[in-house]
């Protein structure tokens, strides 16, 4: 739990919608992310495509 609700604060902290943010992540990582690119998906550098 501890993991889970640091990436949450971290989001928040980054005026980034938690929900939106773990969904594009999950997402990306079941369609085969690379690994080694996993600071891709960190929240400071998520953008949302509008």
């Amino acid at each position: 739990w501890a993991v889970i609700a640091s990436l949450i604060e971290t989001c928040k902290l980054n005026a980034v919608d938690p929900h939106a943010w773990l969904t594009k992540t999950l997402t990306a990582i079941a369609g085969g992310h690379m690994q080694r690119n996993i600071a891709d998906l960190m929240p400071w550098k998520y953008t949302a495509k509008l």
